[in-house]
């Protein structure tokens, strides 16, 4: 009898022994696999941290390359409009001196023209008639433009000016220097009166043209540097002379 109890004692023993380990396995395992789960969980928050983290760095650096640009675009921009101004002041400037220099050389012009009329009595001009006519329109022009090519109204070269003058008076005179060489009758420069047409170079191929005022002076186109002007013969003698009037 005692040995069955003991073994019944013994068989109980290692029933509870046996399902004690199983429920510490048990309890074991679910440690495990909780443990797992959380390590998975925080794995899982981490990558999404690193994620965000990742994204924010992105997005600053993008920002920041953006407010570069804008800060660049305002810096050009500022420099754009300085050099606007700069330009716009630099223009201005030139054309209010570019007004002034025609506003000088309009009233130059003036004074010039009103000395030659009142000291218009120094030279012996007819006071009446075709000759006349021809010596009031050429001083009338005394300040003009020298073009070669030119025939007025405000720019001429020499035998466009000697033909529009003799024009006024209703004389048709060739266009070219070397042909009004030619036109009316040759007269020795001893003998030359106002009105007579001065030529330089030789008859029919003369190079330059004007007209005798009297006193010693004629009046011409001179070059693209005097313009239209009165001088003295002494400085520039002619070579002949032809009468047309």
């Amino acid at each position: 009898m005692r040995a069955g109890v003991a073994g019944g004692v013994l068989s109980t023993l290692a029933v509870a022994a046996a399902s004690g380990s199983a429920s510490a396995a048990e309890s074991t395992t679910t440690q495990t696999l909780d443990l797992s789960a959380l390590t998975a969980d925080l794995a899982a928050q981490i990558a999404e941290s690193a994620d965000a983290t990742q994204q924010a760095a992105a997005n600053y650096e993008l920002q920041s390359e953006r407010d570069a640009a804008a800060a660049q675009a305002a810096q050009q921009a500022k420099v754009d409009l300085a050099d606007a101004k700069a330009k716009a002041a630099a223009k201005k400037a030139a054309a209010e001196a570019a007004r002034k220099a025609a506003a000088e050389q309009a009233a130059s012009r003036s004074a010039e023209r009103e000395t030659l009329s009142t000291t218009s009595t120094s030279v012996s001009a007819p006071a009446s008639g075709s000759v006349a006519t021809v010596i009031a329109f050429l001083k009338a022009q005394v300040g003009d433009a020298y073009v070669m090519g030119g025939t007025g109204p405000n720019s001429w070269d020499c035998s466009g000016l000697v033909q529009a003058a003799f024009k006024q008076a209703g004389v048709d005179l060739p266009r070219v220097a070397s042909d009004q060489s030619l036109a009316g009758t040759p007269v020795s420069l001893s003998n030359i009166a106002v009105g007579d047409i001065l030529y330089w170079g030789s008859a029919g191929s003369a190079y330059h043209v004007g007209v005798y005022i009297g006193d010693g002076q004629y009046l011409d186109a001179a070059n693209p540097s005097k313009g239209v002007v009165i001088q003295d013969l002494s400085g520039y003698p002619a070579t002949g002379a032809v009468r047309v009037l």
